[in-house]
């Protein structure tokens, strides 16, 4: 009898342990299909965080400079896809997107349709207070949201 509870439990613990993987982990392999290929970004024009050039659809300003750093460092490509933080915000939600920037803050009201950046940096806002900046990520894809935080933590000095 001690034996096949010995056998079970040994059974057991593979099957528990085989479901342990790498955390964290993209729902649909975003990180893994980007790094080394194309990473989709959406942007909305939003000076100085991004300015978008209306013949060639590139994309300039902070926020654009960090995605282009976080490119590099994964071997990525940068697609970029311009248009309103309405329809932005659908498309990341919609799978048809990886990031978005374009001067989101924490009060964003798009962040029940993607996941939201921890803030990389505070700034003044009219009213006087003060507006955290973020980035928008697709939902579930945790790895992808890790990275990209690690890097602008990196880009601000917070880690090394």
């Amino acid at each position: 009898m001690s034996r096949i509870l010995s056998a079970v439990g040994v059974v057991l613990t593979t099957v528990v342990l085989g479901g342990c993987g790498a955390i964290p982990v993209d729902v649909d392999g975003t990180f893994d299909r980007a790094r080394g290929g194309t990473l989709v970004v959406g942007v909305s024009e939003h000076q100085p965080w991004v300015v978008i050039d209306e013949e060639t659809s590139e994309a300039t300003g902070i926020e654009a400079d960090l995605i282009r750093s976080f490119a590099g460092d994964i071997d990525a490509e940068v697609e970029w896809r311009p248009g309103p933080e309405s329809v932005l915000a659908t498309g990341i939600k919609d799978g048809e997107l990886d990031i978005v920037i374009g001067g989101l803050t924490t009060s964003s009201p798009w962040s029940s349709l993607m996941a939201m950046t921890r803030p990389y940096a505070k700034v003044p806002s009219a009213g006087g207070q003060e507006e955290q900046m973020v980035m928008g990520v697709r939902m579930g894809e945790n790895e992808l949201l890790s990275e990209l935080e690690r890097h602008l933590a990196r880009e601000q000095g917070e880690v090394r």
